[in-house]
C-alpha cells in the first residue's frame, strides 16, 4: 500500500494538486481518505474508490475537464523506446496508458506491461484484441464489446473466453461500447473483426446505438476511426452522441494535431486517445502540448 501511496503522490505533483492521507471516521468502508487539493477546487474519496482505475479516470475527468490516453502498440514500440516514452508520457501529464491493438505480430505484451510498470506510475490498460491479451500485469482492461457490428464473436463471444481469465488474474474489467466510426479507409480493427463501421454522415445511428449501451450497462462508448485513419471521428458525431449519453465518451484514431484533440473535447468527448501518431519519436516534443489541449474544463 505505501508503495502505491507514494507513486500516486509523485504524480500528484504533476497534475498540479496535493494529496493528503487523512483519518475520517465516518466514512463507512474504511478510515483511510484523500483530501485533494487542486486549482480546480477541493474533493475527497475513499481509498477504496481510488484503487479502481475507472473511478480514477472519472476523478482525472472532474479535475481536468477531460482525460488523456497513448494507446502504445507492443509490435510497434518497444525496449529502450518504450521505456524512454512512456517516462516521456508521465512527464507531459498524459493521464494513462492503452496497450494492445486487434492485431499482433512480433510483440511481447506481457514484458511491455512490465517494462511501463517499472518506469512510471501511469495506469496500465490493456487494450485487447482477442482473449489471448489478458495479462496478469495489468492495471485494468477494457472490456470492449463491439456494438457497432452484428459479429456476435466480438459482441460476446470472445469475452466469454476472457472473463474466467479476468477473473483469475483479479484485472479489474470496464465495460466499454466500442463502435467502429467510417474513416474513409478500411482499417485493421475492422477487417479483423469482419464489421462495416457506421457511416460517418450518419450520427443518429452511433448515438442510438451509443444510448442502447449506456441503458445495457456500459461505464464508457469508445468512438473509433482505426489507427492510422485517414479521418478521425466527425466532430457532428461526437456531439451528438455525448449530447445523448450520461456516461464517458472516449474517441480515438486520426487525431494527429492537438487542434483536433481539442476540438473532440469541445464537441462532448471526456477522453482523448491518440496512438500511432507517436510511434515517430520526432513527434514526442508535442506530448505536453496535446496533454494541455485535451486538459481544459469547458463552460457548462
Amino acid at each position: 500500500m505505501l508503495k502505491w501511496l507514494l507513486a500516486h503522490y509523485k504524480k500528484s505533483l504533476s497534475l498540479h494538486y496535493i494529496c493528503i492521507i487523512i483519518f475520517v471516521p465516518f466514512i463507512p468502508k474504511g478510515k483511510i481518505a484523500f483530501v485533494i487539493f487542486s486549482k480546480l477546487g477541493i474533493f475527497w474519496k475513499n481509498y477504496s474508490d481510488l484503487m479502481k482505475i475507472y473511478n480514477y479516470l472519472l476523478d482525472t475527468i472532474e479535475c481536468k475537464g477531460a482525460a488523456y490516453l497513448i494507446l502504445i502498440d507492443p509490435d510497434k514500440i518497444a525496449g529502450n523506446k518504450l521505456i524512454s516514452f512512456v517516462k516521456k508520457c508521465e512527464e507531459a501529464g498524459v493521464d494513462g496508458l492503452l496497450i494492445g491493438g486487434s492485431l499482433m505480430m512480433n510483440g511481447n505484451l506481457a514484458k511491455t506491461l512490465t517494462d511501463i510498470k517499472q518506469n512510471c506510475t501511469l495506469p496500465a490498460i490493456v487494450f485487447p484484441g482477442g482473449e489471448s491479451q489478458v495479462s496478469p500485469n495489468a492495471d485494468a482492461i477494457l472490456y470492449l464489446s463491439l456494438i457497432s457490428g452484428r459479429n456476435a464473436e466480438h459482441l460476446i463471444g470472445k469475452h466469454v473466453l476472457a472473463a474466467p481469465l479476468i477473473k483469475h488474474f483479479g484485472i479489474e474489467p470496464i465495460s466499454t461500447g466500442y463502435m467502429l466510426i467510417e474513416s474513409g479507409s478500411v482499417t485493421t480493427v475492422e477487417y479483423i473483426s469482419g464489421s462495416r463501421p457506421i457511416p460517418r454522415n450518419k450520427p443518429e445511428i452511433a448515438a442510438a446505438t451509443a444510448l442502447a449501451a449506456q441503458f445495457l450497462g456500459m461505464k464508457f462508448i469508445y468512438l473509433e476511426a482505426g489507427s492510422g485513419a485517414k479521418l478521425p471521428v466527425p466532430d457532428e458525431m461526437v456531439g451528438c452522441v455525448s449530447s445523448l449519453l450520461d456516461i464517458p465518451v472516449i474517441v480515438g484514431g486520426g487525431i494527429t494535431t492537438p487542434q483536433c484533440a481539442r476540438k473532440k473535447v469541445e464537441c462532448g468527448a471526456k477522453i482523448i486517445v491518440t496512438g500511432n501518431y507517436f510511434e515517430d519519436e520526432q513527434n514526442w516534443n508535442s506530448l505536453t502540448e496535446f496533454s494541455k489541449s485535451v486538459h481544459v474544463k469547458l463552460d457548462s
